[in-house]
């Protein structure tokens, strides 16, 4: 068992597991022996400082989806329904998003770190991670803000919370992978609803949007667009971006995996 440090509020812990509070306390991480008969070492050692993030990703996403299904099945008008969840959930999901990144960027670090490639920085980590950057920045800075809505598009907030429903699939594809279980049919089994789910509630949900937008205005869907406000349009552009980037990279995951032995790779 490693020793107690004593600025470390978790180090008690220790005496149980020292794997226990690693993930927490970066601190204890030069002390800590490995854990061979602990199935989640791989997840909590101090070269792997993602799974505290997962864990955290995954009970936001059941509880935005969750929060979001509530909101949208409740609106039966599109635009001036309101639920008290649209204007209760946001201040919750506002410093999550910030954190997330937060985390994001110390991952990053460490990463960095371990590999030796120097300290890095916060260029590097926008370069590599712009586009969740951007998702989160949208998601603070266009969704949840009251003043935009003033008491207006519940059923639309509703309908963007439950994009997070792909999020726990994503974490555990993560885990399976950093617990060397990628070749199993469970990840097989989780691929394939993760490329279902994000291809329902991510891909296919800014169409749907505009469809539900069109059928309250009585309007076509090509001719959504044209009726609404440019920077409407560019909010949603800038939304659906990431995720068809994303979907594609999914896509690819997806090929790598299930291909026949022997077929020749996908072109990049």
């Amino acid at each position: 068992m490693s020793p107690d440090v004593p600025c470390c509020p978790l180090s008690p812990l220790c005496h149980l597991c020292p794997h226990v509070c690693v993930s927490l306390c970066p601190s204890l991480s030069p002390c800590l022996p490995c854990c061979p008969w602990c199935p989640l070492s791989p997840l909590l050692s101090p070269a792997v400082p993602v799974s505290p993030l997962l864990l955290v990703s995954s009970v936001q996403a059941v509880m935005a989806s969750t929060a979001g299904y509530i909101i949208s099945s409740s609106c039966q008008h599109v635009i001036d329904d309101q639920h008290w969840l649209a204007a209760a959930y946001p201040p919750f999901a506002v410093p999550y998003f910030v954190y997330d990144v937060y985390a994001m960027y110390l991952c990053h670090l460490q990463r960095a770190q371990v590999k030796g490639h120097g300290p890095g920085g916060a260029r590097a980590f926008l370069r590599h991670e712009r586009l969740m950057v951007l998702h989160h920045g949208a998601m603070v800075l266009v969704c949840f803000p009251v003043v935009w809505r003033q008491g207006k598009g519940d059923f639309f907030l509703g309908c963007l919370l439950m994009a997070e429903l792909s999020t726990p699939l994503v974490c555990l594809g993560k885990v399976l992978i950093l617990l060397h279980l990628q070749h199993t049919t469970l990840h097989k089994l989780n691929a394939v609803a993760l490329l279902l789910t994000f291809l329902l509630c991510r891909v296919l949900l800014f169409p749907y949007l505009y469809w539900a937008y069109g059928r309250h205005r009585g309007l076509a869907l090509l001719r959504v667009p044209s009726a609404l406000p440019v920077a409407y349009n560019m909010a949603a552009v800038a939304m659906a971006a990431p995720q068809l980037y994303w979907f594609g990279l999914i896509c690819r995951g997806a090929w790598r995996l299930f291909r026949p032995a022997g077929s020749p790779p996908r072109p990049p």
